[in-house]
């Protein structure tokens, strides 16, 4: 059988803005919560935790917000034309997510470079659509994947290449407990895939 591969549809299956920030929904969630500190053998009436369970299904809320958004609002018109076809970097963005196989935080940096074709787009939006694509259950394969396909089908760009470099608590904490290992992802499209020299200019900038 082949492998098919997977699926990195960049928009979500619509949710309204207030369906999950709506109060009743974060306290079915809190109830979980409530549940699961019961399971682990803890008190979720002493006074520690009385209020824990609301608390952190607002920040699970908060946490995943990259499922209620959607492209055309975070770029919200910030395409400008520009007739350069140079490199275009932004460096360095912090980002926070969620392994998808444990549910516990990954974060780190990812850099971004695209060659313009006849557009450009504000260097905040760049950001914004890390966060977007990071406030999910994510894997760092997905994630470096998703930013770059998104861009390019934003502005058509002649190629879009990222470099992302994370930390994985789910290695640190559980499992093989290895503190210092860290995951580095590239990914590419367009002309990137192409030019190898294209590839190492980005990587000697970054």
């Amino acid at each position: 059988m082949v492998n098919k591969k997977p699926d990195i549809t960049t928009e979500p299956t619509p949710v309204a803005d207030n369906a999950v920030a709506d109060d009743a929904v974060v306290e079915q969630i809190a109830a979980h919560y409530e549940a699961i500190i019961k399971l682990i053998g803890e008190d979720p009436t002493r006074e520690g935790l009385v209020k824990t369970p609301i608390r952190a299904a607002k920040a699970l809320v908060y946490a995943t917000r990259g499922y209620r958004q959607n492209v055309n609002d975070i770029v919200n018109g910030a395409i400008f034309t520009h007739d350069g076809s140079r490199m275009i970097i932004v460096r360095d963005i912090e980002f926070y997510s969620f392994c998808e196989h444990h549910i516990l935080p990954f974060f780190g940096h990812i850099s971004i470079g695209y060659i313009p074709d006849g557009k450009i787009i504000g260097l905040s939006k760049v950001a914004r659509l890390v966060d977007m694509f990071a406030r999910r259950l994510q894997v760092q394969e997905r994630l470096t994947e998703q930013v770059c396909a998104e861009l390019q089908k934003i502005l058509s760009a002649k190629g879009v290449i990222a470099r992302c470099t994370a930390q994985h608590l789910c290695m640190k904490m559980r499992g093989v407990e290895k503190q210092q290992s860290v995951t580095t992802t590239i990914d590419y499209n367009g002309i990137f895939a192409s030019d190898t020299t294209l590839r190492n200019e980005f990587l000697a900038s970054i």
